[in-house]
């Protein structure tokens, strides 16, 4: 598990740091919730059937926010869905986590660029902790972004909280990308959802 800080002769005798055990717990039993809004669903799906096994990794879905500790959003986030998304959020439970799969759902993505109604990037409303990319991102991407997770669990303080930054799993492999500040991301827990009033004036103007 590598918690183990010393062991006596005596096998019945273990010293372990506390935090790292309870941390270990937590990492090996996240229970999911799935958001699918689009297409990338289906590779949301794809992994968690027989080929790719979540439950191999304790990774569980639940139907209920409040007993999810993660919540994957999946696809195209409307400004309409968007208020769903945050009352779900508020009810899951500390310490609670998200991860942004596809590109719609990181940056909004071809939809929003010619819509007008569409969030870009549902960090817009909660706060983002692994950002998967992709247009739909393979299974094997999402498999690494819990790896991820996983790794971001296994540092946070209980009694500090976590300061590490959210990460970006590239669909292709290579270095991952460090992004926005925790200061920044926590802002999102009381943002109040914006209409970009902006956008729609600019599809006037250019119609």
């Amino acid at each position: 598990m590598g918690l183990l800080d010393k062991k006596f002769q005596d096998s019945n005798i273990i010293i372990v740091s506390l935090e790292k055990a309870l941390n270990w717990a937590r990492k090996s039993s996240i229970w999911y919730m799935q958001f699918g809004l689009a297409c990338c669903a289906i590779e949301m799906m794809a992994t968690a059937a027989s080929r790719y096994d979540f439950d191999r990794f304790g990774i569980i879905p639940r139907s209920s926010p409040r007993q999810a500790d993660v919540m994957i959003v999946a696809g195209t986030v409307t400004l309409k869905m968007a208020t769903r998304i945050k009352r779900l959020y508020e009810q899951m439970a500390e310490p609670r986590y998200v991860i942004s799969m596809g590109s719609c759902s990181n940056c909004g993505g071809p939809y929003w660029e010619h819509g007008y109604h569409v969030l870009k990037g549902v960090d817009r409303v909660v706060p983002v902790d692994v950002y998967v990319p992709g247009c739909p991102p393979r299974p094997e991407a999402l498999l690494q972004g819990f790896l991820h997770l996983h790794d971001k669990i296994m540092n946070e303080s209980l009694v500090e909280g976590t300061g590490s930054k959210p990460v970006v799993i590239h669909d292709k492999g290579g270095d991952d990308i460090q992004v926005k500040s925790a200061e920044e991301t926590d802002e999102h827990k009381t943002a109040r959802i914006e209409f970009p009033q902006q956008d729609v004036a600019r599809k006037k103007e250019g119609a």
